[in-house]
């Protein structure tokens, strides 16, 4: 996949992934409400654009860390998991800080953001990673 394909992929993923998972966590897992959910979206845009790319990358690095002790499903989610929680959890979380969630409230949604990325996240990694 080219340079230019990759980074569209990672974007698209990023951000819609963000923008889904991200609103119905905070709304109906965090109980933050509709105008800090909307604050925290529209500020992950312009965060997402900027490091999509630098993440997908990273992604991609931990991911090959662990095929090389095994090349399993189970591995790949793991280390999904490691780079979901090295590098998007802090961004995340001052995200949804900046948007005048409580820290209960930061705390949940993150961990809202684990389950769905648990759940979700590697076939939808998988679906944007497979682009053409």
């Amino acid at each position: 996949m080219s340079i230019k394909r990759e980074t569209i992929a990672d974007t698209f993923a990023l951000i819609s992934f963000g923008l889904v998972v991200g609103m119905s966590v905070e709304l109906f897992v965090a109980g933050l409400s509709l105008e800090q959910s909307l604050h925290s979206r529209l500020l992950s845009i312009p965060v997402n654009l900027l490091i999509a790319r630098p993440y997908g990358m990273y992604r991609d690095w931990i991911m090959a860390r662990g095929r090389k002790v095994t090349s399993s499903s189970l591995m790949d989610s793991i280390m999904d998991i490691v780079a979901f929680l090295s590098f998007q959890m802090p961004v995340y979380a001052v995200l949804v800080g900046t948007s005048g969630a409580s820290l209960d409230q930061v705390i949940t949604a993150c961990m809202g953001q684990l389950g769905a990325l648990i759940l979700m996240g590697p076939s939808l990694w998988h679906l944007y990673a497979d682009v053409p």
